[in-house]
C-alpha cells in the first residue's frame, strides 16, 4: 500500500515508518520538525529511514492544507501521528495543543474525506480516560472527565473521527496508546530523563512520590497494533494499545537502575497538575480484533532502551 503517515520524524511514527518499509509498502512522510524536543534527535531518526525504498520525507505541517493534499494524493490509508504530546508541556500552552491537535487534526481527516481514501488510522492515549478509577481501562468506559488538555484533545479527535464516519463514511480507527518507551524515544519521557539523570549522576525526580503505577507498553508492540489496524481497516473502531499489565513506578526505576549498573539517588516530588495515579490498559478488544499481542515487558524492554541511549550519546 501507498501510505500516508503524519509525524514521520516523532517517536512511534519512525518506528511505524521502518515497520511498513521493512515490509514492501510506499510511506509518504510529513513532519514539521517541531523544536518541542531537541530536531537533532529527529534528524537522526530520519537519517535511519533515508535512502530506503519507497520512502518519501516531506517537511511540512498538519496545518498546511496544500502540502497535506499533495501529501496524500494517490494513498491506500492515512496514518495520523502527528500531534504536540505530553500532558505537562500542554499544561503550560494551551494554545499550542488546540492549534496543533485539534485544528491539525481537522485539516488532516477532512483532506482524507475530500480525496476518498480507503482508511484513517490515527493515535489517541490513554489520557482519554482521565480520572476514571476503573481498572483496566476498557473501551467502553467513560472518557468525560478529563484531567488535562491533551486528553481533551485527543477526545476530541475521537469524537471527530465519529462524526465524520457517521456522516461521510470514512473508516476510522483511533488507538489509545498507553505509556509506550523504548529506543529513539522522546527526552520528555519518564525513561529517558531517568537514563539520562542516572549515567550523569544526577538525582532522579519521581513525581506521585513515586506511587504511581504504569501500563508501559514497548514501541514494536505498539507499531504491531498499527500495522494491523491499517491493515484490517475497520469501519469504525478505538482500541486500547498497552502491554496489559500495570507496573508499579519504582519498580521500573529499578529495571533503569540495574540496566545502567548504578544505584540512583532519587527526589520524590508530589504529583503534577494533569497526572494520574494508575493507567492499567484491559486489551481483549484489540486481541480479538487485531490478533494484538505485546511481547516485551520492561525487564526486556528497558534494557534496549538503556543500551540504544548509550550507543546514540556515545557513552
Amino acid at each position: 500500500m501507498k501510505i500516508f503517515l503524519t509525524g514521520a520524524a516523532g517517536f512511534i511514527g519512525f518506528h511505524t515508518a521502518q515497520a511498513l518499509l521493512q515490509r514492501g509498502d510506499e510511506v509518504v512522510g510529513l513532519d514539521n520538525m517541531s523544536p518541542y524536543y531537541d530536531p537533532k534527535l529527529k534528524e537522526a531518526r530520519l537519517k535511519q529511514l533515508e535512502g530506503t525504498k519507497g520512502f518519501t520525507f516531506v517537511k511540512g505541517s498538519i496545518l498546511d492544507r496544500a502540502t497535506v493534499k499533495k501529501c496524500m494524493q494517490g494513498c491506500d490509508r492515512v496514518c495520523h501521528l502527528a500531534a504536540l504530546a505530553g500532558v505537562r508541556y500542554s499544561f503550560e500552552h494551551p494554545e499550542e495543543y488546540i492549534e496543533n491537535n485539534i485544528h491539525g487534526f481537522f485539516e488532516v481527516i477532512d483532506e482524507a474525506r475530500l480525496q476518498k481514501i480507503p482508511g484513517f488510522i490515527y493515535a489517541s492515549s490513554s489520557s482519554v480516560y482521565g480520572g476514571n478509577d476503573s481498572h483496566p481501562a476498557k473501551e467502553s468506559d467513560r472518557t468525560d472527565n478529563q484531567l488535562s488538555l491533551y486528553g481533551q484533545n485527543k477526545k476530541d479527535n475521537e469524537l471527530m473521527a465519529h462524526t465524520y464516519h457517521h456522516l461521510y463514511g470514512i473508516h476510522v480507527t483511533g488507538l489509545r496508546f498507553f505509556t509506550v518507551y523504548g529506543p529513539w524515544g522522546r527526552p520528555d519521557m519518564a525513561l529517558f530523563l531517568f537514563t539520562d539523570a542516572l549515567l550523569h549522576d544526577r538525582p532522579l525526580q519521581i513525581f506521585g512520590e513515586g506511587k504511581m503505577q504504569r501500563d508501559f507498553t514497548y514501541v514494536e508492540d505498539i507499531v504491531a497494533g498499527i500495522v494491523a489496524s491499517i491493515d484490517k481497516n475497520y469501519p469504525e473502531e478505538i482500541f486500547n494499545l498497552g502491554c496489559g499489565r500495570k507496573e508499579e513506578l519504582m519498580e521500573y526505576v529499578r529495571m533503569v537502575e540495574t540496566s545502567c549498573g548504578k544505584e540512583a539517588k532519587k527526589e520524590l516530588l508530589p504529583m503534577q497538575p494533569g497526572d494520574v495515579r494508575t493507567t492499567s490498559a484491559d486489551i481483549s478488544h484489540a486481541k480479538e480484533k487485531l490478533g494484538f499481542s505485546p511481547k516485551t515487558m520492561i525487564q526486556q524492554g528497558v534494557p534496549k532502551f538503556v543500551e540504544w541511549y548509550r550507543k546514540y550519546n556515545g557513552l
